[in-house]
């Protein structure tokens, strides 16, 4: 196997699986950005393309209209703001690209240009930038909305939104600073240009005030399933994280509807890279891994994703499958994923287990040679760019230790991953290979 390909790593800032700690100290600091910061010079030494954070902004009240459950099991709170942290990560690492989350219906434009403008060029052009439109409504409450706009509205807000920024990030003119001492001119005003962007969602003269970032743009990603969300990668993104429920078949299927809509805009496939999300554990290949998650486990797992969905899952019964008749109010393609285990016979509590741990179709729990070969295997299989490691749900040390120390380094030694940087920003390292 001779195909290489990209590795990124998926975190939380978050209180580090404490349900699944050993060391009950363990990411006690976490607030505090040490806990993450230790974990990306880890990460980078493993030479990841990146660190990815997910975000949401609130605490939820899906379950019996209480805060109760949420906050007895650390589901969506307490989160502190991932944009905030990459800016501190970049002071601790040299070339691990950064990538949080920030929502389109939530941020004003000007206001997330020229954020991720700053980071960029704290962290020398490793920004990246995971462009959602939020799904949750007790995050939209707290931005003065009374309920979240429909996702259609959501979508054509984005839309409008990823242009607005696009335009200020490129307001300044390549050589706009000249730095003239003769003349006294510290940037050229010909090469600095107001957008004058009024549209039906937004309206901003610009032109961005801040110093032009050595990405200029930073990296955009974006993760949508449902059709209006693939258009929408299609149009803007330059990572896609997609899902590797249903196995080689699905995965290579998403694939090549993503670079069909790439082409209906005018987008080249090698512009973008689709990386899959998966859930990675070695064991010793004789442990049964659904026989060790915990009651507490379980309710995490299951909380996390109904306030995704925006339904309380706990009203089900957890040993039938969910209903169909069950709408989301939230993320649809999450719910979509659970209702299809549904039909192929799965439980509610089997489905959750499937989602958040894996449904081992590609090989990722067993022994960490079996699981890089499998990687390996599937993703020669596919086609495709990467794999992106979810380790959120119990990603203990022992956990992040299988992956980074015994999966990573084998499949180095297959020559699958890279064992070192080729550039300096993250869209260099994105797209050398």
């Amino acid at each position: 196997m001779s195909r290489m390909f990209h590795l990124g790593f998926f975190s939380s800032f978050s209180p580090p699986a404490w349900h699944a700690a050993t060391d009950r100290a363990h990411g006690e600091d976490w607030w505090s950005g040490d806990h993450h910061a230790r974990l990306a010079r880890r990460v980078e030494e493993a030479c990841f393309d990146f660190l990815f954070f997910e975000d949401t902004s609130g605490v939820s009240r899906t379950f019996g209209g209480s805060m109760d459950t949420d906050l007895k099991n650390s589901l969506s709170a307490p989160k502190n703001d991932p944009v905030a942290l990459i800016s501190y990560l970049s002071a601790v690492t040299t070339r691990l690209g950064l990538i949080s989350t920030a929502s389109t219906t939530l941020y004003p434009p000007y206001l997330l240009a020229r954020l991720y403008s700053t980071i960029d060029g704290l962290s020398r052009g490793r920004a990246g930038w995971n462009i959602v439109t939020s799904s949750e409504e007790e995050s939209a409450h707290n931005y003065g909305y009374e309920a979240l706009p429909p996702p259609g509205e959501r979508y054509d807000r984005a839309e409008e939104f990823v242009d607005v920024a696009r335009q200020l990030w490129t307001s300044w003119e390549e050589g706009a600073v000249v730095r003239d001492h003769d003349r006294g001119i510290h940037t050229d005003p010909a090469k600095v240009h107001e957008i004058n962007h009024v549209g039906k969602h937004f309206k901003v003269r610009g032109p961005l005030n801040s110093f032009p970032s050595p990405q200029r743009v930073p990296v955009l990603a974006q993760a949508g399933g449902s059709p209006r969300g693939r258009d929408f990668a299609a149009r803007n993104a330059e990572l896609i994280m997609a899902t590797t429920i249903g196995g080689i078949d699905a995965m290579r299927a998403f694939r090549e509807d993503v670079h069909g809509r790439m082409k209906t805009f005018g987008r080249s496939p090698d512009e973008c890279r689709i990386m899959y999300a998966t859930h990675v554990h070695v064991t010793d290949g004789t442990r049964d891994l659904r026989s060790t998650v915990t009651d507490s486990q379980l309710v995490s797992m299951l909380g996390k994703h109904a306030a995704h969905i925006g339904v309380d899952l706990f009203q089900y019964d957890l040993d039938a499958p969910l209903p169909e008749d069950v709408v989301a109010n939230g993320t649809t393609s999450m719910l979509d994923s659970i209702k299809d285990k549904g039909r192929q016979g799965n439980t509610l509590r089997e489905a959750i287990l499937d989602v958040c741990l894996g449904d081992d179709e590609l090989g990722v729990v067993g022994t960490a040679d079996d699981i890089a070969h499998n990687l390996a295997g599937a993703m020669e299989a596919v086609g495709g760019d990467g794999f992106i490691i979810m380790a959120t749900q119990n990603a203990n040390e022992e956990h992040v230790s299988g992956i980074l120390d015994e999966v990573v380094p084998r499949l180095q030694r297959m020559g699958v991953a890279r064992t070192g940087y080729s550039g300096a920003t993250l869209r260099e390292n994105l797209f050398a290979f």
